[in-house]
């Protein structure tokens, strides 16, 4: 229970990769972090890329970043969708601009670079988006987890092992 106490945000849409959001849901969970699914706004439900569903419990435009140690973003396409919606981009960008935890695996380089924080920072992400994190200013590399401060990513749903001891250790700071 290294995590009582703390509290993290983990952003959903329509097509998020299964493996990406369900493991660090439930690692969190499992090590007593309150971990508050949030959605852009545009359903109450949303619909992973296999079908499976996961109920939101806010809307990003509720959610105020002074109560919260992080914010977790998985992959899949939902990024792609996450990043239509300004008040889901602005928390990315008020957590990274607070110093708080921003934990971003696979597609989900695609909500960082939109959020406009990756100038200078080294990250990872899935191979298809290097040039996108790149483009937005990144120093991208192979690996499955990258840490530069709080900012933590990782490239695909097998680095997740990788890629939640990472998130814990930087909560559990």
């Amino acid at each position: 229970m290294r995590l009582k106490g703390k509290r993290v945000v983990i952003l959903v849409e329509n097509l998020y990769q299964d493996l990406e959001f369900w493991v660090p849901y439930y690692r969190l969970k499992e090590e007593g972090a309150e971990v508050t699914v949030v959605g852009s706004g545009s359903a109450r439900s949303y619909t992973s890329k296999h079908g499976y569903p996961v109920e939101v419990e806010k809307e990003a435009k509720e959610i105020d970043l002074s109560r919260y140690d992080g914010v977790v973003i998985p992959g899949g396409y939902a990024p792609d969708m996450m990043r239509r919606y300004p008040e889901m981009i602005r928390i990315v960008r008020e957590a990274h601009q607070k110093g708080k935890m921003v934990a971003a695996i696979c597609h989900a380089g695609w909500m960082l670079a939109s959020a406009d924080i990756l100038k200078g920072k080294k990250v990872t992400g899935f191979f298809a988006i290097k040039d996108d994190m790149v483009n937005a200013g990144a120093n991208y590399v192979d690996a499955e987890v990258v840490r530069d401060g709080n900012l933590i990513t990782s490239r695909k749903p097998d680095d997740l092992p990788a890629f939640c001891r990472e998130m814990i250790a930087v909560l559990a700071q």
